[in-house]
């Protein structure tokens, strides 16, 4: 895949472009050009490791959105075993946004969930940009009370950028069905683990999100409202979402700080469309080390203490 360079990443693009020029120039002739290649390498290197390794919150953020990273169904091919896909919330219809349904990993039965988008036009329109239906929600819960019935524990990935917000999702109630799964999840009598691996915007990401661990992939983003949303509320434009992100604490690092996440799963430099499998490596460990733990946990506690989890975050004065 033709991986597209974001604009912070150009530096990098130039001093590789400079350095293919010079092998090419070389090429077939006898001169030395070895130290010069090695000291261009070195030069780009350090130039990676200075450019990501001071990423700014809304550079993550369009990491998080890069087209070239792994989706949800890229995860499942990669971590997961004996793949099901089960369809329809036996209400209205199928949501391809959200695909879902029976799985192994590492050996462990499970359900899987999570949300899909798409890298061209007509796949976009297919998983509706990675915008659930409320059928998505209604979707995800048939499937985790699947589990519950079973025993099997519950693997979610989150990329969204948020619930879809279209008429028609209104006319069959996506708040509602944001908020039963917010509450049923709570009282789910089985093991759950919530990975966000890309997008995590609102409660389009909080409907698959409440879980006994919650999980972040580095470059990944959790926030109420996306940094263009809050840049044109509270700064009248979308050019101040790089000044947004910084203030909603949205990344990864931050999140964990406050105690809002459980854990950071890291990513290969550049991030996880520079290295797919590395980075599914990564996320198989974390999501099997954190299934390995709650399920180790008397069910009534597993519930209480999930329960508890949710209800300290944040901070309020009476």
């Amino acid at each position: 895949m033709d991986i597209q360079p974001l604009e912070f990443e150009k530096p990098i693009l130039e001093l590789e472009a400079k350095l293919e020029d010079l092998k090419r120039h070389v090429a077939g002739k006898n001169i030395d050009l070895d130290p010069e290649v090695r000291r261009m390498q070195e030069k780009i290197d350090a130039t990676r490791n200075e450019i990501y390794g001071r990423l700014t919150a809304w550079q993550r953020v369009q990491i998080a959105r890069h087209t070239a990273r792994p989706f949800f169904l890229d995860y499942v091919s990669q971590i997961f075993t004996d793949f099901i896909e089960l369809k329809g919330d036996r209400l209205f219809g199928d949501d391809a946004s959200m695909p879902g349904g029976m799985a192994r990993i590492d050996g462990i039965p499970c359900v899987v969930v999570g949300q899909q988008k798409g890298r061209d036009v007509k796949e976009n329109l297919l998983r509706n940009f990675g915008s659930p239906h409320p059928e998505g929600y209604r979707k995800a819960l048939r499937l985790m009370r699947m589990g519950e019935k079973f025993g099997f524990p519950v693997v979610s990935l989150i990329d969204t950028p948020g619930a879809y917000p279209g008429v028609g999702a209104e006319e069959r109630h996506i708040a509602e069905a944001i908020a039963v799964n917010l509450r049923e999840m709570m009282v789910l009598r089985t093991p759950v683990v919530s990975v966000v691996i890309g997008e995590g915007g609102s409660g389009g990401a909080l409907g698959i999100g409440v879980a006994d661990r919650v999980l972040m992939m580095e470059n990944s983003y959790y926030s109420v409202i996306s940094p263009e949303g809050c840049a044109a509320i509270l700064w009248k434009h979308r050019k101040h979402a790089p000044e947004a992100a910084e203030a909603l604490k949205l990344n990864a690092d931050a999140l964990m700080e406050m105690g809002l996440v459980d854990a950071v799963i890291p990513e290969p430099l550049g991030g996880a469309h520079r290295d797919p499998a590395a980075a599914a490596s990564n996320l198989k460990s974390a999501v099997l080390g954190a299934l390995r733990e709650v399920m180790k946990t008397p069910v009534d506690k597993l519930v209480r203490q999930r329960y508890d989890k949710f209800r300290k975050m944040g901070v309020f004065q009476e």
